[in-house]
């Protein structure tokens, strides 16, 4: 049996988006803290989202992570909207906090309105600026020969990371640590990169998986696919390695800036959520990509990247929910504005892929992607 057309897949899209504004909009309005914390939850994810790879094998599938990363600037505009949460979000904004707490008070030169604003606007320029430069030099590789626009993307790529390396960092601290502005965590940065690269890299598997059954069939070959099941395979265990890091150095550390974090996380019915997370990130992914025929095959791998996430969503709620809810709220609400940005991620991807040839031309490192495990 044939699966649905194009046109009704665009229209059930379109359907759990608009659902998913709905329940945001009803959640805004009936319970602010819980609908804020989830657009924060779903804003951050949708924005995570994006990779980058300088290697040469992974050419025959570049036009997914092009098409991701070009869905930067529009995954600001829901982060940019949770300015207008701010005093339901983070505490230490609202009126007397910061003078009130000499703690506050201490961090007020970084955590304050017009430099939290300032920090949010200039992220988010700078990588919608570079996903726009980057994704305007690959299609005009496609016009001409020559090594002079893979040559600007490398340049691009090299500014780019050490860019980010620095403003994700900084983002994290604002967007999710600040939510508990007297908790500290060395490891905090490292740890929500490491989960940042893991979706990524779950969110391509997961594309290539299905496009290797029909656009990009004779392009895409099993070798390509075990080499992203062994990426997803690394950077759960890596993930798993920075969660148990963090939470072993501040449980045997017991500083009180410390471990509220997790003390909050681990106690009552947040704790089957605490150890839920794990699970899906790190133990399953462990357990089915093990084997090699796994990873070769596309639909063990793309459910294997559903799963993984799932798991990066259910991360960053366990990030956000407990610092400003006094108990878990997952139901419908939160299930339909985290649908509703799936669909958006698949609607607006799938235009971007339709955008461009599949493979692209004129690229030095083609032939060998091609090539790859034949």
């Amino acid at each position: 049996m044939s699966g649905p057309s194009p046109r009704n897949q665009r229209i059930a899209a379109l359907v759990l988006i608009a659902a998913g504004a709905a329940a945001a909009l009803f959640e805004l309005r009936a319970d602010p803290v819980r609908g804020w914390a989830s657009l924060l939850v779903c804003a951050f994810l949708f924005l995570a989202i994006h990779y980058a790879a300088p290697a040469g094998w992974w050419i025959a599938f570049r036009r997914v992570p092009e098409a991701l990363m070009s869905l930067v600037p529009l995954a600001a505009l829901p982060m940019l909207a949770i300015w207008f949460g701010r005093y339901a979000l983070y505490s230490w904004m609202r009126p007397g906090a910061l003078e009130s707490d000499p703690v506050l008070k201490a961090k007020s030169a970084y955590l304050n309105e017009p430099l939290f604003l300032l920090r949010m606007i200039v992220f988010l320029a700078l990588w919608s600026l570079f996903s726009v430069l980057l994704r305007r030099a690959s299609l005009a590789q496609d016009v001409g020969p020559g090594l002079a626009q893979h040559r600007r993307m490398v340049r691009l790529s090299a500014a780019f990371l050490v860019l980010f390396a620095i403003t994700f960092s900084l983002a994290s601290f604002d967007w999710l640590m600040s939510l508990q502005p007297r908790w500290t965590s060395t490891m905090f940065a490292i740890y929500m990169f490491a989960g940042l690269f893991q979706a990524g890299i779950a969110a391509i598997a997961l594309a290539v998986a299905r496009l290797s059954r029909s656009g990009l069939a004779g392009s895409v070959t099993p070798k390509h696919l075990h080499d992203l099941g062994k990426l997803l395979f690394a950077f759960s265990i890596f993930w798993a390695y920075i969660w148990v890091c963090q939470y072993l150095l501040i449980w045997y550390g017991n500083l009180t800036e410390e471990i509220p974090y997790f003390a909050v996380r681990t106690r009552g019915a947040w704790l089957p959520l605490f150890a839920l997370a794990p699970v899906l990130r790190w133990l399953l992914p462990f357990v089915i990509l093990l084997p090699q025929w796994t990873k070769r095959n596309p639909r063990i791998l793309a459910g294997v990247a559903g799963v993984v996430l799932l798991g990066s969503w259910l991360d960053i709620y366990m990030n956000v929910a407990p610092a400003v809810l006094p108990g878990p709220r997952l139901g419908a609400p939160e299930l339909l504005i985290a649908a509703g940005f799936a669909a958006l991620l698949w609607l607006t991807g799938s235009r971007a892929l339709a955008s461009a040839p599949l493979l692209p031309r004129n690229d030095p490192f083609l032939g060998e992607s091609l090539r790859h495990g034949a």
